[in-house]
């Protein structure tokens, strides 16, 4: 880094624009090294907020808010076969409440790190605790300006997920955590971080209304579980091993020999003619990369009569090390309402996410296939069943193979 950077915070009062460009680049291709820097360097709270935070979670919300104002909704988000323009006021409306949340949820993972760094031996420090929260997001929050044209999704998708590297280099560091202890500490802030984000969503959805499946049922009809991973259902032997895959992984995106993504013509070859009595209308292929790590993904439209199905087949490259770390957590969860279900488990090793609306035949159903895959099928006028044999089709095992052989 610059030697007008080096030897002090950037994120204090008065920091430059380039100096904060020049941490977020860093951060991204040597996280090790700039985590380094960044323990010993002094900070404060505020000047972590008004330096880093506030700036940065910014860029998701405006470029998510620019992105609805220009395509609208449509798809699988408010159910396939619908588009919804929504209102200025009411993107402007979303977007600060993604942003209030966002700053939010910094705060609160900052508590969280220190309040749980006794029980696993490492040092409490409230700043030190704030930086690990402020810093670890970053790939998220720059890979959230492709939000701008929604269908580049994916590679916001793989920024959430070197993020959840960049916690689990920067956790053990910061906080002087013993390296036996490392992993369980990391474990145990993740499984609170993701209560706190399905809280968080669950807000968002309530306050904005989007919430169809609940809406549809009226009030009082939800209940439900959520069993979300604690210290003694953490699978740490497991959790240690991924862990190890995502850090070779980071080795290799960093020295420029990070695994490349699917060929996206060779993924939309996977996609079937037709499938369950719906014959297949269009189809389109893309590819990107974000922080180093590549993506693909295909996507086909089906058609029936009365009815629409949406098959998707994403590869995740060398963010399939990250995405696997997942699978040590056994996290499920369960909603019931009066017309339908979510449901997220974990099935043949496989992590599976499904929900459906009987009154509406409309729903969803997905896989992650090798620890690199991701496989979707949503749709209007259809079963469960038809939804999974849309998977199905695409060959799950066909995948596995390409991503052992790899």
């Amino acid at each position: 880094m610059g030697e007008g950077v080096h030897g002090m915070s950037v994120v204090e009062p008065g920091a430059a624009g380039a100096g904060m460009v020049a941490r977020a680049k860093a951060l991204l291709t040597r996280p090790s090294a700039t985590w380094d820097q960044i323990d010993v360097e002094p900070a404060t709270v505020g000047g972590l907020f008004r330096g880093w935070v506030l700036p940065l979670a910014a860029i998701p919300a405006v470029a998510g808010a620019i992105g609805l104002m220009t395509f609208g909704i449509s798809g699988g988000f408010m159910g396939f076969g619908f588009s919804w323009r929504p209102s200025p006021l009411w993107v402007v409306g979303n977007a600060l409440l993604q942003y209030g949340l966002g700053v939010a949820m910094v705060f609160i993972l900052g508590v969280v790190i220190n309040g749980l760094a006794k029980t696993f031996g490492a040092v409490q420090d409230h700043t030190q605790a704030i930086k690990v929260a402020a810093y670890a997001p970053t790939a998220s929050w720059v890979a959230g300006a492709v939000m701008i044209v929604p269908q580049l999704g994916i590679l916001a998708f793989l920024g959430g997920l070197y993020s959840l590297y960049l916690l689990y280099v920067g956790l053990p560091k910061l906080m002087k955590a013993p390296p036996e202890r490392a992993m369980p500490y990391f474990g145990a802030v993740v499984a609170v971080a993701i209560l706190a984000s399905i809280v968080a969503a669950i807000a968002t959805n309530s306050i904005m209304g989007v919430d169809r499946m609940a809406r549809m049922a009226g009030p009082g009809a939800m209940s439900g579980k959520v069993t979300v991973p604690g210290q003694g259902e953490v699978d740490l032997g497991r959790l240690e091993a991924q862990a190890e895959r995502a850090q070779e992984a980071a080795r290799r995106i960093q020295s420029g020999e990070g695994l490349a993504a699917s060929d996206p013509d060779a993924l939309k070859a996977l996609l079937p003619g037709s499938v369950s009595g719906f014959t297949r209308t269009e189809v389109e292929a893309s590819s990107g990369a974000a922080a180093g790590i590549e993506g693909s993904q295909a996507e086909a439209t089906y058609e029936r009569a009365g009815a629409n199905l949406r098959l998707q087949v994403t590869d995740l490259g060398e963010a399939g090390a990250l995405a696997g770390m997942a699978s040590a957590f056994k996290v499920k969860s369960s909603k019931e309402t009066a017309t339908g279900y979510e449901r997220v488990d974990t099935i043949d090793g496989r992590l599976t996410q499904e929900s459906y609306d009987r009154a509406a035949k409309s729903g969803e159903y997905s896989v992650l296939v090798g620890q690199r895959f991701m496989v979707e099928a949503r749709g209007d006028g259809v079963t469960i069943a038809e939804l999974k044999a849309a998977v199905d089709a695409v060959g799950v095992a066909r995948l596995e193979a390409l991503a052992k052989a790899d």
